[in-house]
Order: C-alpha cells, then structure tokens, then sequence
C-alpha cells in the first residue's frame, strides 16, 4: 500500500494481535483523552474529552472505499492510530461502513475512558472487537500512569467498560499495560484482576514498553517476569509484547532502510516517518524493534529524542 495516496489510512501493518491490520486514524495527532507515561507517539498535545467530527468521516469513507476497490486485503481494519478513536463522534458510522462493505472484520483499539456514555457504547458495539485497556486499579495510580483529563473519574471508567461487555456482542479483549515500578507488583496485578473479572473481557493481554516510550522512566517489565504475572491472571491472559524481532522480508526491508539512514545521521521519529512516509505507529514498531536488537539506541538531546545506528560515532549531535 503507498501511504502517500491516503490521509487516514495506514498500512496494512503486520501486528502480533491482529495479522495484518489496516489502519484508520480518526484524530489529529495525539488528540487523547489520556497522556500515558509509556506511549510510544510521545505526550499527547490536546487532551480532551470533548467529542467532535475531527477527522471528518465522509474523506474516511471515501479512503476505505477507494481501498477496498483497488488492494482490500488485511485481516482487520482496525480504529487506532494517533489518539484516542472514540473522541472522533462519528467513529462509528466509520465502523458501519467497513462492516457493510467488506467481510474483513473491524477492531476498535481504544482506553476506554469513554464508554460511559451510551452514544459512545453504542457505536464501539458495531464492531467485531474492541479492545479497551486497563493498567491502573484507583484513582491514583490512574492519574500517574495514564494522566487522564481531569474529568475522567476511575469508578466510570470502569463501569463503562463493564457496561459494554454487557451490551457487546462481539469480542472483548482488555490490554493490560505493566511499567517497572509503576505497576508490577504481584500486589498490582492482584489489584488489577479484582477489576478484569468484574469487567470479564475474552482475553486478556499483557503488554510493557519494548518500543521507545515518551517518558525515560516507563521501564519495560523483563518478559520472565511478564510470564509470572500473567499467571495471576488466568489462562486468559497473553503476554503480547514483542520481545523478539522475528518479522517477514518486508519488514526487515524496511528496517534495513531505516537503520542505514540512521548510521548516516541521527533522525527523531517524525523524520522517519516523514523519510519514508510512514505513520507514526508503524515508524515506532521499526525504531522499537532496532533498538531492542542493539542496532540502534535513543538519546535526547534539547529535549527531543533521537535514534542513531551504534556505528554513529558522534551520538549526540
């Protein structure tokens, strides 16, 4: 797919959750009603819980149909990208569309933050899946980790997800997120699994920092000790953080490309995705995967992070 002829459109990117997923980006970048400390696209620069058209859904629809005529294949369409979907007010004609279109099935990738509202409910429900996330267990540990706007209360949030599993016909899945020294103690985990079998999501997945996060102190849980917490969950919980750097040939294509660039000059993420007309999403998992395998390491510099190939003899400028 070239990325270049859509504006909301991204990919289709390879994704351990989901196999190949379109995705569809229905914010501008980093509008959120959360600015976690783990996020890989950096802090987040409107945070809101105010609900409006702003990507408009007409253009959306245009790019999907225009898609689904000319390449159409991916094995979900998925809600996501560079905030949070369900700010978008009409996410879910987005959905209805893509549903009636296309026997490809439709997942919506969201915090959950606002499913108290029943408007909100009602146009996740249309999906096939919905994966909402939880990685605090109260108020407090809710404001630090993911430094939600101010209205959103801890209670409704979690009745909100629980009132959607009631109502959802289609899949449930909950993305637990662990950060060392945040949320990792068994003790946490017992916390946050009083609220998962409340909620009673089909999966459940566990997920930690192994692409670059906004802030330096959101360490990534170790994966044997991911494996032991995922064992106070249930046999429902997955570790899907992706350690390893297994990826196919189009893949490591455009690592390759991507770690040659950087052993020529230093590039932040916008660079890179601006190189090689990436979106953000897809530029993060390439730049997480160098840098896990030692081909590549972050530093800052004036307050931006920039990636360098370990050859770069000068890291800091």
């Amino acid at each position: 797919m070239n990325d270049h002829r859509y504006q909301h459109l991204f990919g289709p990117v390879p994704s351990r959750r989901l196999g190949r997923s379109l995705g569809v980006d229905l914010t501008p970048f980093k509008t959120c009603s959360f600015d976690c400390i783990f996020c890989q696209l950096g802090r987040t620069t409107k945070k809101t819980i105010e609900r409006q058209e702003y990507v408009p859904v007409a253009p959306v629809i245009a790019e999907l149909d225009t898609w689904l005529k000319t390449e159409g294949t991916a094995d979900f369409i998925t809600l996501a990208g560079s905030g949070e979907p369900t700010l978008n007010s009409g996410f879910g004609r987005v959905i209805e569309f893509a549903r009636n279109a296309t026997g490809i099935p439709v997942a919506l990738l969201t915090n959950g933050s606002l499913l108290i509202d029943p408007d909100v409910r009602a146009q996740a429900a249309r999906a096939n899946v919905v994966k909402v996330s939880l990685s605090a267990w109260d108020q407090f540990s809710l404001d630090h980790i993911n430094r939600p706007a101010p209205e959103i209360e801890f209670k409704r949030l979690i009745e909100g997800q629980r009132l959607l599993r009631n109502q959802f016909q289609g899949e449930l899945w909950m993305e637990i997120f662990l950060v060392w020294g945040a949320n990792a103690t068994p003790k946490d985990i017992a916390s946050i699994a009083e609220l998962v079998k409340v909620i009673a999501p089909d999966k459940v997945q566990l997920n930690t920092a192994v692409r670059p996060p906004c802030e330096e102190y959101a360490y990534a849980v170790p994966e044997d000790h991911m494996r032991e917490l995922a064992q106070l969950l249930g046999p429902q919980t997955e570790v899907i953080a992706e350690y390893s750097s297994d990826a196919s040939a189009r893949i490591h294509a455009t690592e390759t490309d991507i770690l040659d660039m950087l052993e020529r000059r230093p590039c932040t993420l916008d660079q890179v995705c601006r190189i090689f007309g990436l979106h953000r999403n897809e530029a993060s998992k390439y730049l997480g995967k160098l840098t896990r395998k030692g081909q590549a390491i972050q530093h800052r510099k004036a307050g931006e992070s920039y990636y360098s190939g370990v050859h770069d003899k000068d890291v800091t400028g």
